[in-house]
Order: C-alpha cells, then structure tokens, then sequence
C-alpha cells in the first residue's frame, strides 16, 4: 500500500489559512526543513481551523461535536472533503500520530465552551497541556522523536505558549467574559475576579498576577531549550525560532509593567527576524543539558505517544519486502526440486 501524501492543493489551503491567521507559527514554519514543513502545516491548519470553529462560531458545542466527528472520519481514512481535513489525515497516518492527542485538544477546547474557571495554577497547567502540549507532542513526533525526554520538554514548550497567550490575552478575555488566571493567585494578590470581570481595568492586583504567570512560562522556555538540543539538528531553528517569538510576546507584556489590559503585547516582523536570525545561529549550540522531570500534566500526552510504534522508513520496508519476495522464490525452487527428484 503506498504511503499516504498531502496534496499540493491541500497544503497550499493549509499555508493560506496558517498564513492570515497564525502569523508566528507561519514565520517560525518558514525555518522548518521541507522533510517536515508539511506535515507541520497541515497539522498545525487541523489545529487552527478547530480552535477558531470552536472559539468564534454560532454555537460552539455544536462545533465541538462536529469537530469530534471530523477527527474520527480523519482517522479512519475517510476525511470530509476539506482540504484541511485531508492534508489532516495523511499527515497524522503517515507519522503515526496518536488520535488521543488531537482528542486532548478537543477536549480543552470544549472547557473554553463550558467557561471554565480554574481554581489553581495546578488545574490550569491541565487545561493548557491539552490545547497546547498536546500540539507540542504531535510536532515532536512529526519530526521523528519519540523518546520520553524530548516529548516531555516540547510539551513543556507547548505549555509555555499556552501561559504566554493567556497573559496576553487577560484584558480581551476578560471583555469577552472568560478568565483563565488562577483563582487562588488571585486572592493572594487581593485580585476581585467577579469586580474584575464587571470592569477590566489595570491594577497592580492584576500586574502581579500576569507577572508570576509569565514567570512561570518562562521557567517551561528554560527547559524546552535542552528538548531543542535533542531534536534532528535541521529542525532546531525553526522550533528555536517559535520559542523565542513566543517569549518575546511574554517579554513585551513585561516592558508594559504588565499591562495586558489596555494594549495587546506583539511582535513586529522586523523583530521577529531578528529573532529568528538568532534562532538559526543559536541551534547547533544548543545544549540537552539537565533532565527534569515531566510535568504530572502533561503525562498522559507522553504515556499515549510512547505506546504509539515508530514508523519504519521506507528504505527498511522496501527491503524487507525485498528479502520476503526472495525467501518465496527460494521456497518455491527447493520445492519444484523436490517434485522432480
């Protein structure tokens, strides 16, 4: 059976789609070597194209479901006729990816439905390894790496982008009714959520919870540094380069004495460049440094893909083809030899 392949169409749809709508990741991609580009794309498009139906449309539970159904007609071969959807399909049976990890991204996107609250920094860390070390796991495994250290570290990574986006995003979540901040920091600030909510305004109840949060994800971009290091030495920019684009977002809301109500923290192109120049220069010294430990959250996303098998290179299976149409030939003379005998 031939390997399956995303379609030029197909790509072109997902680079579109990624290129309006996830300019970091597209910049950051940009690095990415052609081995891996595409299946990057087209996941990172599935990945998108669920949060923004889920996040902006008519009726989210509904878009839950829909996407719950799409991921199951994906995963049985028998994608919708979307282009993101079969770019979606090739690439998750072509790298063996895992359908818990999509699932688990699903899942978070359905607590964004239910506007949960989370009481501790503990249970958003939960929420966060789904909508974002989930998708950090499944780019490790597209690039080839299944080894339970440098899973453990891109989810860390994911982690880390998931607090950043948080911190950015308080006073516009906040205008829109949803609140991710921990609810225990909060009261140790003397933060109102309820108040809060009613009138988001800066305060510096406010400023240091967003500080500590920010503190905390860059703890996570310290330790994904030595997952970096572990990955194939042609995909080191491109992840590095994501890294520091997301840290500088954190970074920016810092400068703002981390107001991230009145204004929301960006990244120009022209920094983004330079941060990427970096990246590129940075990669191949990179090192894997200190292990550490998992975080609990992000456990179940490693135990799913270390179950998962590597996938054989083709190079492998073409032999070993090879040799099983031999050893057949060779049973076949011996037994014409036997019947002449």
């Amino acid at each position: 059976m031939p390997s399956p392949s995303v379609a030029k169409a197909d790509l072109a749809a997902c680079r579109a789609l990624l290129r309006g709508g996830s300019k970091s990741f597209f910049a950051a991609s940009l690095l990415l070597p052609p081995r891996i580009k595409t299946s990057a794309t087209a996941l990172y498009a599935f990945c998108r194209v669920a949060d923004d139906a889920i996040d902006l449309g008519a009726d989210p539970s509904q878009a839950v479901q829909e996407f719950l159904r799409r991921l199951d007609a994906a995963y049985a071969g028998t994608p919708d006729p979307d282009p993101i959807d079969r770019a979606f399909a090739a690439t998750v049976a072509l790298k063996q990816i895992p359908k818990t990890l999509p699932a688990a991204l699903i899942e978070g996107l359905a607590w964004d439905v239910e506007q949960k609250r989370y009481e501790t920094f503990d249970s958003l860390l939960d929420y966060a390894a789904r909508v974002a070390g989930a998708v950090g796991v499944m780019m490790a495994l597209v690039m080839g790496v299944r080894d339970r250290e440098s899973l453990a570290r891109a989810a860390d990574l994911g982690v880390a982008m998931q607090l950043t986006n948080i911190a950015r995003d308080v006073g516009e979540d906040a205008r829109a009714g949803r609140f991710f901040l921990p609810a225990d920091w909060c009261a140790q600030a003397g933060l109102d959520i309820e108040a809060f909510l009613a009138a988001p305004a800066f305060s510096p109840a406010i400023a240091a919870v967003i500080k500590r949060l920010l503190d905390e994800a860059e703890i996570l971009y310290r330790r994904a540094e030595s997952g970096i290091a572990r990955l194939p030495l042609d995909c080191r920019t491109g992840i590095a380069a994501a890294r520091r684009i997301y840290a500088a977002i954190g970074h920016d809301v810092a400068a703002a004495g981390y107001n991230a109500i009145d204004r929301r923290a960006r990244v120009p192109a022209s920094r983004k460049l330079v941060l990427a120049l970096r990246a590129a220069a940075d990669a191949a010294l990179l090192s894997a440094g200190a292990l550490h430990p998992a975080l609990p959250a992000n456990l179940f996303l490693l135990e799913t893909a270390q179950d998962q098998p590597h996938p054989e290179p083709r190079a492998l299976i073409k032999l070993l083809d090879m040799f099983e149409r031999l050893e057949r030939t060779q049973r076949a003379a011996i037994a014409e030899d036997r019947s002449l005998a």
